[in-house]
């Protein structure tokens, strides 16, 4: 009996340590699993961020392509309405003195040395002419309004201006038009922020063709 007994302990042990043999390796197994699981998600995700990125990156581009694109084909059309003076005949003297123009906003000529900042300044008060000729030069457009000029169109080109190196907008009292742009030797009165002919105006002068200075500093000068 007492050899039986033994016998039965014996074999309760030996079933205890493979049952604890078969709960490790399940365990061992079970752990496996879930590492790679964890892996794998981590790869997976790591790889979705990727191409996440990839595609974020390829889609500004894309948008970056057309909206050069768009302003190419805006820049080449004409501006209906648009005045022009000979910008060989404007002259570019730098002066100290008061300069007297024959247009209203001026759009070339004599000019203080100092520049008026440029790079998408609002201006709530009026602005010296002296200096924001100089910033035409540079190849700055000029936003201008006056009384007559409809509040939501004054902020809607605010926001334009705003969002747009090399231009400014100012008050300007002594001109004909409600609203005016104008760029070095280029000028166009507008019905109001949404016609046509802004965008075309912005896409085709903001530093271009007509710029005496292109490249020349919008920031740096002086503050009206």
């Amino acid at each position: 009996m007492s050899f039986d007994r033994r016998t039965r302990i014996e074999q309760m042990r030996h079933a205890d340590r493979a049952r604890d043999r078969r709960n490790r390796v399940l365990a061992i197994g079970v752990s496996a699993v879930v590492v790679a699981g964890l892996l794998g998600f981590g790869s997976y995700m790591l790889l979705e961020k990727s191409e996440a990125k990839e595609r974020s990156t390829e889609s500004a581009a894309q948008d970056a392509k057309q909206g050069e694109e768009d302003k190419a084909k805006l820049a080449a059309e004409p501006v209906a309405g648009e005045k022009s003076w000979d910008a060989e005949k404007l002259t570019r003297n730098h002066v100290t003195t008061e300069v007297t123009y024959p247009m209203e906003p001026p759009v070339g000529g004599d000019h203080n040395p100092a520049w008026l900042n440029c790079d998408g300044v609002v201006y709530e008060k009026a602005v010296p002419n002296v200096n924001a000729v100089h910033a035409l030069e540079h190849g700055a457009v000029w936003v201008t309004y006056n009384a007559e000029a409809q509040d939501a169109d004054v902020k809607a080109l605010a926001s334009r201006v705003k969002d747009t190196p090399y231009s400014l907008m100012s008050p300007y009292e002594g001109q004909a038009g409600a609203l005016m742009l104008s760029a070095w030797g280029k000028q166009v009165t507008v019905d109001g922020a949404d016609d046509p002919r802004v965008a075309r105006f912005f896409a085709k002068y903001v530093q271009g063709a007509q710029t005496p200075e292109p490249g020349a500093p919008c920031t740096g000068g002086v503050d009206g």
